[in-house]
């Protein structure tokens, strides 16, 4: 953003510090009336033709910009992933309670990584914990789809559910 002498169209269309209009004038003219209020000619268009220039207090007018760039960040919803964990020897009740918890995230509209980890022996029979995280998804078809097809990364299955946005009845 340029203010002041940083400008350099020869020409600008000019706004007061009231928001007024006052016309195209030339670059000198702008200054000189900029000075006279005690204020600066700040740039605000300068893809426009000819480049849109206003006489305000720039420090203020920065200060009121970052400000407003915050609130806007403030006001993005993030979508977070929340993980789910559990072993293929895992109980029905605890499998249960499991989906019922990424049923939750997923209403809320966070994306869920099922993790199904191996220990030892069970590293023999990964098709155990294939099926578990194939039965989990499946208990979700009706709000998530899956992301991501499962992957094996060393003891672990790994799957991304994202909520679909339907709800369950």
């Amino acid at each position: 953003m340029r203010i002041n002498e940083e400008i350099r169209s020869p020409k600008v269309r000019l706004i007061n510090q009231e928001g007024k209009q006052v016309g195209v004038l030339s670059l000198a003219e702008a200054l000189v009336l900029a000075e006279e209020a005690k204020l600066d000619l700040v740039e605000i268009v300068p893809t426009a033709t000819p480049p849109v220039c206003k006489i305000i207090n720039y420090g203020k007018y920065r200060y009121d910009q970052t400000k407003r760039e915050k609130e806007s960040k403030k006001a993005q919803h993030h979508n977070k992933v929340k993980e789910i964990k559990f072993r293929p020897n895992i109980d029905t009740h605890d499998f249960e309670v499991k989906v019922r918890r990424a049923q939750e995230f997923l209403a809320r509209g966070h994306k869920v990584k099922v993790t199904c980890m191996f220990r030892g022996r069970e590293l023999a029979h990964t098709e155990f914990g294939e099926r578990l995280v194939r039965r989990f998804c499946d208990s979700l078809e009706d709000v998530a789809m899956p992301e991501t097809e499962v992957k094996r990364m060393g003891r672990f299955l790994h799957v991304v559910l994202a909520p679909t946005g339907k709800k369950k009845q």
